[in-house]
């Protein structure tokens, strides 16, 4: 549990500066779209790993983005072939990390690529995909 909660407290720093930029062709896009948030509060903080970065605290791209009727869409833009996996937070109080109960317990949604929800910290292998020559489209559930 230490773990992912170091975890989420290096994401969300990284994304305090992260914002989308217009769709670059020299690379794939990987639209994200989360559809099950269960309010509009606070921002969904996504970060783009690969299996060095991944529950390092640091994603090769991290974006941010504002929740509305429940859900949001996104791009990581310019991503060259390779294994990644994508970790998202809901961070409903904007206070840039994750919250976790007394028993230490995530109090605040997250999902990753793939959507395998096990117990104890999120895996690359089980959040891992291939980007290779096409744009890919992924849908995370919290």
């Amino acid at each position: 549990m230490k773990t992912l909660a170091l975890f989420f407290a290096f994401i969300t720093l990284h994304t305090l500066n992260a914002q989308q930029t217009p769709k670059d062709t020299s690379g794939i896009t990987i639209d994200v779209v989360i559809e099950n948030i269960t309010n509009n509060n606070g921002k969904v903080l996504l970060s783009l790993n690969t299996k060095d970065t991944f529950m390092k605290g640091m994603g090769i791209m991290n974006l941010q983005s504002d929740i509305k009727d429940g859900k949001i869409h996104v791009q990581f833009t310019n991503v060259q072939p390779g294994e990644y996996a994508i970790v998202a937070l809901h961070d409903e109080n904007n206070n840039k990390r994750m919250d976790f109960d007394t028993g230490g317990m995530p109090m605040e949604s997250y999902g990753m690529s793939n959507n395998e929800m096990t117990y104890g910290p999120p895996q690359f292998s089980d959040a891992k995909f291939i980007v290779e020559n096409k744009d890919l489209a992924l849908n995370i559930r919290f």
